[in-house]
């Protein structure tokens, strides 16, 4: 990703543009990221071909095109107009390798998979048929795939299936290879040329070789029009589903009704992408989107010029759909180990009932074993944590070593949280809303005027802080002034602070009382609640994707944006469920004295293990890796335990002389004890 230029516009509609993605045929592509920290590719057309009114009417056809098609299979369209005289298309991230780059470095698809992906596909084009287009051109660059499977991209040549091509006489727009023979020979293409591209897709990733190649363009058409193709590496089994594809003849072709039954993948055939290497390679580039979506909205800071001027040195290759295009996302100095060269290397193995040892410490991090004391805050290559004093220390995840430690900035009950990789916010104990940079603990910026009580959460933006006179407030994290002040819906205070999670808008806040309610971080208003969920305490709501999941008297998910209710299930009584984690998918969450794995979308039951005290925490569980941990008792004297998330059994108890409550926090293949004064960081597997 380059800088932007002069000419390079600095908005489009609600997106903020921070850099040049890259460029093609019609336009030039930037990242752009809204006022919730949402990215998009947002493509522009370009200002030499705008006057062409073919070409303008193609780019609006692209957008309009995808807007038609309903499904889940194609990369979404989230705005298109025309502002300042720019043509402007906005689409969402894709994270995840294209079938090339996925076949490149990985080898070919089993036969499973193979299915899988037709399948797939063959569902996506029903929708794109469904919709009356005809997509053009199917290839493995414009196929992502994703953790929710693979999704098409770039309808920059797609069209009615009763219209005709927008391209002129010799103009060449479908890839060679790949387009069928009458699209070649510049005849109308209907659904079945997508039949045929999909068949040479699916014979590309089966074999891991192009059935139609030649030494320039012009010799690969050749063969597409009146050559065989070359199916030698292509598994026998799938070959009598690819030949019929392939025929020279449009109504030889099969239709999508007939490849979806004969493709009747085998039930697990998806986890290529579910489990696995590219598994893993797509999820590393998921939370490289992530971490994209959360840096500061200061458009000079240090992370975003970093970013921008060392992407091209290497890393996550993202797709933005509509566009086709791929480009760098990751930081220079990221670009060894993955990406992340502090993360630690998963255990291969482990002997149940026997705790690991410890990749460091127990370091003592504080002078008292004050219990306390908030959890351990994981941020980039730092673990950070508060000491009774007031002042912040930070050691190296890698050794434990400490790094700094900065001045007394409040009292031990107040919060801090990770606004980017580089700012870490709290708050003193006159109100005052404190940035300290992750480099050496000093103080960047304070905003004296922020009346913080309770720091609440933070997003790119702003940061919420529940104020000491009742109210909640937004504070900008450029400027550092109030964005907006609003009564609490919730009651919290200093003494009885309440928990909050802040994500796509919303800021989601459970207080003492067991009232849950949300804002809008855009204005303050209450978007919805409060809705009692109870016990008479505060617990952490977690919010992802789109849904928001709270512990209390039942384990309830709710809408992000409505807060109705997805599902909920009821506790054991007591003081019901825990604080929830989500990850990948799953819930996790304390009942009683059973940890309970549930599915993130409908609430169902994967496994239950009976392991807690009566009186054990209600702190969420922490989940990393293949392991979640919790603790097992209030006080702290049984210790934790780490289970194992595959089987719901006890991978193994950790409880070396336990003295105090603990605090757990988890990052970079890495869980963070902190426990009477000392902080331990434990492998995963």
């Amino acid at each position: 990703m380059k800088p932007l230029g002069t000419g390079d516009p600095l908005r489009l509609g609600p997106y903020r543009l921070i850099g040049v993605l890259g460029a093609g045929g019609m336009g030039q592509v930037y990242l752009g990221r809204d006022g919730q920290g949402r990215t998009a590719a947002v493509k522009v057309l370009r200002p030499e071909v705008a006057h062409d009114p073919h070409m303008a009417q193609r780019f609006v056809r692209e957008a309009h095109a995808a807007q038609a098609v309903r499904g889940d299979g194609v990369a979404r369209v989230l705005a298109a107009q025309t502002e300042g005289g720019r043509l402007w298309i906005a689409t969402e991230f894709l994270a995840g390798p294209t079938l090339d780059q996925a076949v490149e470095r990985y080898g070919a698809l089993e036969e499973p998979a193979v299915r899988a992906l037709g399948a797939a596909l063959v569902r996506t084009l029903h929708d794109i048929q469904g919709a009356g287009l005809v997509h053009r051109d199917l290839k493995p660059s414009n196929i992502v795939l994703t953790s929710r499977g693979p999704r098409i991209i770039d309808f920059g040549i797609a069209r009615p299936e009763h219209g005709l091509t927008l391209t002129t006489t010799g103009q060449t727009v479908a890839t060679p290879g790949y387009a069928a023979p009458e699209q070649v020979l510049g005849q109308r293409t209907g659904p079945a040329g997508d039949v045929f591209s999909l068949g040479v897709v699916l014979a590309y990733a089966a074999g891991g070789r192009p059935v139609y190649e030649g030494g320039h363009v012009a010799a690969v058409q050749y063969q597409v029009v009146h050559g065989d193709p070359e199916l030698g590496s292509v598994p026998g089994a799938l070959r009598p589903l690819v030949e019929p594809c392939l025929s020279k003849d449009p109504r030889g072709r099969p239709g999508l009704d007939w490849l979806g039954r004969a493709l009747a993948p085998p039930r697990g055939a998806d986890r290529a992408w579910k489990s696995g290497p590219l598994a893993q390679d797509i999820a590393r580039r998921e939370a490289d989107v992530r971490r994209m979506a959360a840096l500061p909205g200061d458009r000079t800071g240090p992370s975003r010029r970093r970013l921008i001027g060392t992407i091209a040195a290497g890393g996550t290759v993202l797709a933005a759909g509509g566009g086709g295009v791929a480009w760098w996302l990751l930081r220079g100095d990221e670009a060894e180990a993955g990406g992340r060269p502090w993360e630690a290397e998963p255990l291969s193995r482990y002997d149940e009932g026997t705790a690991p040892q410890p990749l460091w410490g127990p370091v003592r991090v504080a002078e008292t074993s004050d219990t306390d004391l908030p959890a351990p805050l994981p941020v980039h290559d730092l673990v950070v944590v508060a000491t009774p004093s007031g002042a912040l220390r930070a050691y190296d995840v890698r050794r434990g070593e400490r790094r700094w430690t900065s001045e007394r900035t409040a009292a031990t009950t107040t919060r801090m949280l990770a606004a980017s990789d580089d700012v870490i916010l709290t708050a003193d104990t006159e109100g005052a809303l404190l940035a300290l940079d992750t480099k050496d603990g000093r103080k960047r910026w304070s905003a004296q005027g922020a009346d913080a009580a309770v720091l609440l959460g933070a997003d790119e933006s702003a940061a919420y802080v529940a104020t000491r006179g009742g109210g909640i407030r937004a504070v900008d994290l450029t400027s550092h002034s109030t964005l907006w002040t609003v009564p609490a819906p919730v009651r919290t205070s200093a003494k009885a602070p309440a928990e909050a999670a802040v994500a796509e808008g919303r800021l989601v806040i459970h207080d003492s009382d067991g009232s849950v309610a949300a804002l809008d971080t855009r204005t303050g208003r209450t978007a919805w609640g409060p809705h009692e969920q109870g016990p008479t305490t505060a617990l952490a709501p977690v919010v992802a994707d789109g849904v928001a999941y709270l512990g209390g008297k039942s384990l309830r998910a709710l809408a992000l944006v409505s807060g109705e209710e997805k599902w909920a299930r009821a506790g054991q009584g007591g003081s019901g469920w825990s604080a929830p984690a989500v990850r990948k998918g799953v819930v996790y969450a304390v009942d009683g004295s059973d940890l309970s794995a549930r599915r993130a979308d409908d609430g169902a039951e994967m496994w239950t293990l009976p392991f807690a005290a009566d009186d054990r925490p209600l702190d969420a569980p922490v989940a990393e890796g293949g392991t979640v941990w919790a603790a097992v008792d209030m006080r702290g004297d049984q210790g934790v335990v780490a289970v194992d998330v595959r089987s719901g059994s006890v991978a193994w108890p950790y409880a070396p002389g336990a003295e105090g409550g603990w605090r757990l926090a988890a990052a970079g293949n890495r869980v963070f004890a902190l426990e009477s004064g000392t902080l331990t960081a434990m492998p995963v597997f």
